[in-house]
């Protein structure tokens, strides 16, 4: 099975050389875990290879300024990327919850196809599934959005918010279970509030792919996220 890498350094050798390629992942934390800077890493590691698999960056959250602006914070000049077509940002609006949805599911295959995109991300699916008045609704909706955008063979990653009950679980309770992948991202407030918060990262699921189970440290650096391998959760 073909592997596309995921951007992060560490986490590819967790997962014997990187995602599924087509399949969809699920990367779920609580705030401030680093969910959208990873998206970004892995949007870009797709810009950066020698082979360019075109991106489209799906947010409910920020427009586009802001996402590149965060993006140059790491030293990612995604600007250009954008300019060439390579890359589309698409800021879609959770206040007009009807016409989204409908726009996603209706416009969104064809559109991957068009542009070429090898990778898409949509930050977050929390608030897109918000949208729906009800839970079957919002579970038959995610889940016929996902076997779309696979079947345009388009890698799928989006981000997710736990649940404040349960922190392995999504806020909703459904992307894990239609997803083939997923990556929990998770923080600790030490005893000692002069120290760091500590972060840890876990691949809960990943179909059809070896790969490590272990909990591992990782850090967002001026560089993005790193995840330590060789170190042993706190």
């Amino acid at each position: 099975m073909k592997k596309v890498t995921s951007g992060i350094k560490g986490l590819n050798d967790m997962l014997d050389g990187g995602f599924p390629e087509g399949h969809a992942i699920v990367v779920m934390g609580s705030f401030g875990t680093g969910k959208s800077t990873f998206a970004l890493q892995f949007i870009t590691a797709g810009l950066m290879q020698p082979d360019r698999e075109n991106g489209i960056f799906i947010s409910l959250e920020e427009d586009e300024e802001s996402i590149l602006d965060t993006a140059k914070s790491y030293g990612w000049d995604l600007e250009q990327f954008v300019s060439d077509g390579s890359l589309h940002i698409v800021k879609l609006d959770p206040a007009d919850a009807r016409t989204t949805v409908k726009q996603i599911n209706s416009e969104l295959p064809q559109f991957i196809k068009q542009s070429g995109a090898k990778r898409v991300v949509i930050d977050s699916v929390s608030l897109l599934n918000m949208m729906y008045d009800n839970m079957r609704e919002a579970r038959t909706s995610l889940f016929s959005l996902i076997e779309l955008i696979k079947s345009t063979g388009a890698t799928l990653l989006m981000t997710a918010e736990v649940s404040s009950d349960n922190p392995r679980s999504s806020r909703d309770g459904l992307v894990e279970y239609t997803a083939d992948g997923v990556v929990l991202l998770q923080y600790r407030v030490p005893e000692d509030l002069n120290k760091e918060v500590k972060l840890s990262i876990q691949v809960i699921k990943m179909r059809r792919v070896r790969h490590s189970r272990s909990v591992k440290p990782y850090e967002i650096t001026d560089n993005g996220i790193v995840v330590h391998t060789s170190s042993e959760v706190f």
